[in-house]
């Protein structure tokens, strides 16, 4: 029974995540919430290649393509219910999907969009935490929503737009 009583006493005790309550209390309330994952972003090389694969072989429910000038892409966004997927090829050679597109040859995951209740209240207070904002201002997004975008090497390599609920 020494041993097992060792064992006890010297085992490291695990902390789980699972209750609201593991988490730390001392956050400061915003003045606004992040609300749900809108959609994941991944940029390809072929559009319609891209809707095909996720339409024909796969049976969702994908978009027509539109065109967003103001920011340099065209889009196609392919509904799975919980979320979406938001297909991206460039809109002329200064898209930043092109440029993407040149580093990343087969395409790949560009982006996440979370959305906000006050996209205003947000840039604020994440301005005052020194997190870059690309934009000055909120841009008018694929949804004809305001949105904004969260540089990648402020979130963990990850670029983030954020989107008007």
């Amino acid at each position: 029974s020494g041993l097992l009583t060792r064992l006890q006493t010297s085992a490291p005790s695990v902390r789980t995540l699972s209750s609201p309550k593991s988490f730390p209390q001392n956050i400061p309330s915003c003045l606004w919430k992040l609300g749900r994952l809108n959609h994941v972003a991944i940029a390809v090389p072929d559009l319609e290649k891209a809707r095909c694969l996720y339409r024909d072989v796969l049976g969702a429910q994908v978009s027509q393509t539109v065109a967003l000038p103001e920011h340099g892409v065209y889009t196609v966004f392919v509904e799975l219910g919980n979320t979406k997927l938001e297909l991206l090829h460039p809109l002329g050679e200064k898209s930043p999907i092109a440029s993407f597109l040149q580093k990343n040859k087969a395409g790949g995951m560009h982006h996440i969009c979370i959305e906000v209740d006050d996209i205003k209240a947000a840039m604020t207070e994440l301005k005052k935490k020194q997190m870059r904002i690309l934009s000055e201002e909120p841009k008018i997004g694929a949804h004809g929503k305001p949105v904004i975008f969260l540089h990648p090497k402020d979130c963990h390599g990850v670029l983030v737009e954020l989107e008007q609920a």
